[in-house]
């Protein structure tokens, strides 16, 4: 499937120091010190299409574009991988309501999707794939499963058994109770009888009436949601022919896939390459709106697509979801907004000025700044001090870099 197009990236020059990126581990629960390397690879869970892009999803693909532009900073190549869940039960259901095909839905929402990340400046993934598309992929790696005796089945329907892998329960730390509830929650079956354990996760799903299915040597049907991510991650980010311990540097996603998706994505693909699947686990905050958690059910997401289209500017947008740290959850509201396209309309005014305010230091505090966790709200204040001092009549600096690193680093276009 195709991405978006591709972004030109300004170059830092080589004067300017990258420090060694420290990056809060979900796993650990600690920050670590993300060792350098010439490769990194990155595996993001992308949307569901059945809806437009809100916040919530741009404040995390957001989270995955300031590191892979600090990574690329460094001077180390960038493989990053996202998929689209183009097959699953919230999609279907809402073709169904809205009586279109739900291939022809998934296509619009992925176009809108697209649209979008183009318009946040968002660095487009070496590999978009659907799941749709990589179906074999999806079939041979739950026929690896199978083949490791880790799969059993209840009523045709094929499960995986999560505690094939011994470290199963170490990336997401939940109690079974807490775990139970999260996962009915967010789209288990703990309670299904004939299961051998409730936490066990659906691989394959035998054919229903009237919905998309696939020949398999499991029977008709379609793959459950975290074998999907396994196959594809472990395919296009594939470590076989290299000494890599982890099948991949860096997993993400929002903080509301730690579990179950995350933890069992990675219990089945350790199962089926005999690695660890993440040197990182990776998580952003989840986005509110006025007090209110922002969900489809309340009625209250924020789309990006909705708000350029009422004329906000699409960097307005990326700076307001800077403006805090990328693993804390956020309250969304107008005002926030507001004061961005405020704080941008200065920086660009600044920004046209022949004399300015020394900029060196400010491109070395940006940087400092990203390397300590991503910390995005201390390098917006570090451009908001220079704005303050070349208001107060302070030169020496050059106006052209510090755009040209803000843009490189912050993914700010100006």
């Amino acid at each position: 499937m195709k991405s978006w197009p591709e972004l030109y990236i300004p170059k830092l020059p080589e004067r300017f120091h990258t420090p060694a990126l420290s990056l809060f581990d979900t796993a650990t629960h600690s920050t670590l010190t993300v060792a350098e390397k010439s490769k990194y690879r990155i595996y993001v869970c992308g949307i569901t299409p059945y809806d437009a892009t809100h916040l919530g999803h741009a404040a995390t693909y957001l989270t995955f574009d300031l590191l892979c532009r600090y990574l690329k900073a460094t001077g180390a190549e960038v493989l990053f991988v996202q998929n689209i869940t183009d097959i699953d039960d919230p999609l279907l259901e809402r073709a169904a309501r809205d009586g279109v095909d739900w291939q022809e839905l998934a296509q619009s929402q992925i176009e809108l999707f697209r649209s979008d990340m183009s318009a946040l400046h968002i660095i487009p993934p070496s590999h978009y794939v659907g799941v749709v598309e990589a179906m074999p992929l999806v079939v041979n790696a739950i026929s690896k499963l199978h083949e490791a005796g880790a799969t059993y089945l209840v009523d045709q329907d094929m499960y995986f058994r999560v505690k094939a892998d011994p470290e199963y329960g170490t990336r997401s730390h939940l109690t079974d109770i807490d775990a139970r509830k999260l996962f009915a929650e967010r789209g288990g079956d703990p309670d299904r009888a004939g299961k051998e354990d409730p936490f066990d996760a659906l691989v394959w799903l035998t054919s229903k009436p009237d919905q998309p299915t696939w020949q398999s040597p499991f029977g008709f049907g379609r793959p459950g949601w975290h074998i999907e991510c396994s196959a594809i991650a472990l395919h296009y980010l594939d470590t076989s022919q290299d000494t890599s311990e982890y099948s991949v540097d860096f997993q993400g996603g929002g903080s509301d896939l730690i579990f179950p998706h995350h933890e069992m994505s990675a219990a089945q693909s350790r199962i089926i390459s005999g690695k660890p699947f993440a040197r990182h686990y990776v998580h952003a905050g989840m986005i509110g709106l006025d007090g209110e958690k922002m969900s489809k059910s309340l009625g209250n997401l924020v789309f990006v697509s909705r708000l350029i289209a009422e004329g906000s500017d699409p960097m307005a947008i990326r700076w307001a979801l800077l403006d805090r740290h990328y693993r804390e959850d956020f309250m969304w509201s107008n005002e926030c907004l507001k004061r961005a396209a405020l704080e941008i309309e200065d920086v660009r005014v600044n920004l046209s000025k022949v004399d300015v305010a020394p900029t060196e230091s400010v491109i070395t505090e940006i940087i400092a700044a990203l390397s300590s966790d991503l910390d995005s709200p201390r390098a917006l204040s570090a451009i908001r001090n220079w704005c303050l001092a070349t208001h107060n009549g302070e030169v020496g600096g050059n106006a052209g870099e510090l755009s040209r690193a803000i843009d490189s680093l912050l993914g700010i276009a100006l």
